[in-house]
């Protein structure tokens, strides 16, 4: 069961400044200012507006001080859900965190410290230490009183997706009874960077399924849930906010950077998906698709959703959410997951708007417009590098 959930977006830090702008389809997208763009053919992604004050934790300021800008949104986004779901602090919690960059910033800053000041030696070795993802996930389960096992999961952009299912996955077999999953990243100056080079960037906007579709758009953010049995939840008296109910996980060892062109992976992750579910395509209410907005990987899900669906991919409504904030890397399947979540308790479809001129591939239909939907059961795809691929199914809970 989930029993809390925090988010920190483009649209704001906390799942209440969040739950508009995901209903309506706006967009967050900006000149970058975190780092200098000047040299790059995209200049815009959505970026967080982040302070530098943080809740108030277990930490101690010097502590506090280390956290980066990726390690201080994943905070923002633990602290909200673990104050929802109103866990004891003397139970074991597990920590479970999917991410890509980490660290990375603080990489960067060392590096360019190397660079241009050798001998300088201020903050270098911390900076060394911090980099580490792991090192950034300590710091937050410490703040959040955390004092069980802590997994980080990075495979590309499934990484968030495999977090939450992992973390599923230590709940229903009993390995763990309460478990907090989030997934985090950054924009850094090298991914971006990279992301440009490999030309995958759209120059006008993000279009998923589009058409005319020319590339994706970055974001950042970090969202957790916090999962639990129902026994345990209801035991409490605990707000149950929707149930976790199907995992899907599989590689399909094509390319590195390309996905398989049919989806294969795809359709074997929503399968399985629904297996554990116990539930038919028909079944499914809503997809939150991986959606990125680049030629090649919407039309691998298209794909691979027609084909899974069946005979019933006509009824099937289907939008991204990184049409509105961007492609959030690893973070992105744990903020779709929450995306979810809102849509559940509030019976609404998240929309893309900029996507006017539907591929003729997608054989299911595109949420172009927001509206309002009864919803059961919804779907969210995750697919990252290398083939990494990933599928959650939720739940609502009456």
């Amino acid at each position: 069961m989930v029993t809390g959930c925090g988010m920190v977006t483009p649209f704001g830090l906390g799942v209440a400044a969040n739950t508009e702008g995901f209903r309506t389809g706006q967009t967050a997208f900006r000149p970058v200012t975190s780092f200098d763009v000047s040299r790059q053919r995209v200049r815009m992604a959505a970026q967080v507006d982040l302070s530098d004050a943080l809740p108030v934790t277990a930490l101690a300021p010097r502590q506090a001080r280390r956290l980066d800008r990726a390690g201080r949104m994943l905070l923002w986004a633990a602290h909200e859900a673990t104050q929802q779901a109103r866990w004891d602090k003397q139970m074991p919690v597990a920590f479970v965190v999917g991410t890509t960059g980490g660290g990375m910033s603080l990489g960067e800053i060392y590096f360019r410290t190397a660079l241009h000041e050798p001998l300088a030696c201020c903050q270098q070795p911390t900076r060394t230490i911090g980099y580490q993802a792991y090192r950034q996930t300590a710091l937050v389960a410490q703040a959040c009183g955390i004092r069980g096992p802590v997994n980080v999961i990075a495979n590309a952009c499934a990484s968030g997706a495999n977090a939450i299912g992992h973390a599923w996955e230590l709940v229903r077999t009993g390995r763990a009874e309460r478990v907090l999953a989030a997934g985090y990243d950054a924009i850094s100056q090298l991914i971006f960077a990279g992301f440009d080079s490999l030309q995958a960037l759209s120059l006008t906007q993000c279009r998923p399924f589009d058409a005319h579709r020319d590339g994706l758009a970055l974001g950042e953010g970090a969202a957790a849930l916090t999962l639990e049995p129902l026994e345990a939840a209801q035991a409490r008296g605990a707000t149950i906010l929707a149930e976790l109910v199907g995992y899907g996980a599989a590689t399909d060892l094509h390319h590195l950077t390309q996905p398989h062109p049919t989806g294969d992976a795809a359709f074997v992750t929503m399968t399985e998906a629904c297996h554990q579910a116990g539930l038919e395509p028909r079944d499914i209410d809503y997809v939150n698709a991986h959606g990125t907005g680049t030629p090649l990987n919407d039309s691998a899900e298209a794909a691979a959703i027609t084909r899974w669906a069946g005979a019933d991919a006509a009824k099937v409504a289907v939008s991204s959410t990184k049409a509105g904030i961007g492609h959030l890397l690893g973070a992105a399947g744990a903020v779709e997951s929450a995306v979810c979540v809102l849509a559940l308790r509030g019976q609404w479809l998240p929309p893309m708007l900029a996507t006017q001129t539907p591929d003729p591939a997608c054989g299911f239909r595109l949420i172009t417009q927001p509206e309002s939907a009864r919803l059961t059961n919804v779907m969210t795809n995750s697919f990252g590098f290398g083939g990494a691929n990933a599928t959650l199914i939720l739940r609502r809970w009456t």
